[in-house]
């Protein structure tokens, strides 16, 4: 009878949902900003929270932006790089696009079938005289092969960034995953395992970068007398202290997540023609997002189709990501490789289902029934 009344009225459901702490907590946290009125310029709150995330992500430097692309832009700036950039095809736009705001030309990497991160041995191949730096992505919370990359970027000499937006609290071989490469970036956005609403990161190892960024994110300003180019790229102290609230409550909403994932798994792991994400050794996950691939052929039915499926039973799921971002028009112009056969046929079987710390068990299960209602 339970498992009836569960399905017997369509659920909404939607594909993210933030995470947002008790609202009090909230009103708590920034009722000293009303009385000093402190909103902008760097003060008690953004200071707090980059120490917080230190000791949380285990770095050495953290640097609030305003948002994760910015942030991104800045660390590509701080090289002054001309050339060529690595990435990957499978991304969220953004990543070429501050490539390409920095007058640089994204050249596309294929990726691994497994976990989807940049496949090394094609990383390597496509370094050249014109590379000028490489900027891998972390995806799903699964991470690029790290150490493989250090030995490739010590032995061109070529610094690596990291798209760590979907890495938040992750860790390889009990270390932070923001301690890898020359720099990583991490978004605070809303629909992101952390948040600060809107908000971003950079982490670094090397203390000189610190004094930069400072400067870069406040309109390039040293001192009132003294500038650099930089840009408005602050985060604002109301932003800051969301991100404090919702630091106090990250290991409850990762836990969350991982009940999901692992009832989902129990549900799908032995389907034919699904494919699901496998662990990584030595990798602590943040269960950011669920994905599965899935095979026509073994399945019997399209990744599209089960889109709609789902779509018409309040469940919005995303193709993440598809289109790869090298076949979007504003691209085309680039004389990259293009040659990513493991990434071309991934994008048109993947699919990321509903996955947020509020998310039920019932929720996963009416889910996944909706996705194996024609088997």
């Amino acid at each position: 009878m339970v498992e009836k009344r569960l399905f017997d009225k369509m659920k909404n459901i939607p594909f993210i949902k933030p995470s947002v702490p008790p609202i009090d907590e909230y009103f708590n946290e920034i009722s000293d900003i009303w009385h000093t009125t402190m909103f902008t310029n760097i003060h008690s709150k953004h200071e707090k929270l980059e120490d917080a995330l230190k000791k949380h992500l285990a770095v050495n430097n953290v640097s609030l932006f305003v948002n994760g692309h910015m942030a991104l832009e800045a660390a590509l700036s701080y090289f002054q790089l001309k050339g060529e950039v690595i990435t990957s095809p499978f991304t969220f736009s953004s990543t070429c696009l501050a490539i390409m705001r920095n007058g640089l030309t994204p050249v596309f990497c294929d990726i691994n079938e497994k976990n989807y991160t940049v496949n090394v041995d094609s990383l390597e191949r496509l370094i050249n005289e014109k590379t000028c730096a490489v900027l891998p992505v972390h995806i799903y919370g699964n991470v690029c092969d790290v150490y493989a990359i250090e030995k490739i970027s010590e032995k061109y000499e070529v610094p690596v960034i990291y798209d760590a937006a979907h890495a938040f609290g992750v860790k390889v071989n009990e270390r932070g995953i923001g301690s890898f490469g020359n720099i990583s970036m991490f978004s605070f956005h809303s629909t992101k395992v952390f948040n600060t609403v809107e908000g971003g990161a950079l982490t670094y190892a090397d203390d000189k970068m610190y004094e930069h960024f400072a400067h870069f994110r406040n309109f390039g300003q040293k001192n009132r007398e003294t500038v650099i180019v930089g840009a408005n790229m602050k985060m604002s102290e109301l932003h800051a202290a969301m991100g404090l609230c919702n630091l106090r409550h990250i290991n409850s909403c990762i836990e969350k997540r991982k009940n999901c994932v692992n009832r989902y798994n129990e549900r799908l792991i032995d389907i034919k023609g699904l494919h699901l994400n496998q662990p990584q050794n030595g990798v602590v996950s943040n269960y950011t997002h669920y994905p599965i691939r899935i095979n026509e052929k073994e399945f019997g039915e399209t990744r599209d189709s089960v889109f709609e499926r789902l779509s018409r039973h309040d469940i919005t799921t995303q193709k993440y990501y598809y289109p790869l971002v090298s076949n979007m028009a504003i691209f085309d112009k680039n004389p990259s490789n293009y040659d990513t056969p493991v990434a071309d046929e991934i994008a048109k079987q993947i699919l990321v289902l509903p996955l947020y710390s509020e998310l039920t068990i019932e929720d996963v299960d009416y889910v996944c029934k909706i996705i194996l209602e024609h088997q």
